[in-house]
């Protein structure tokens, strides 16, 4: 597995796509980022199968 990963996503505020830069060599972690395209606040949450080594990654508003 890769240390960097990109990932495209969608964003939970606009919906507009946007594309994350996932560090994997920290494992399972949670942080904010804002969205490259209207600014707003997302709360990353991602994990990884210990087993599968398959990533996980889920978006939210910081207020939901």
């Amino acid at each position: 597995m890769q240390a960097l990963e990109e990932a495209n996503l969608t964003c939970p505020h606009c919906g507009e796509p946007i594309t994350l830069l996932l560090d994997l060599s920290g494992g399972s972690q949670s942080y904010t980022e804002d969205c490259e395209i209207c600014c707003q606040p997302i709360l990353v949450s991602l994990w990884i199968d210990e087993h599968s080594e398959e990533v996980h990654i889920d978006l939210r508003r910081e207020q939901d």
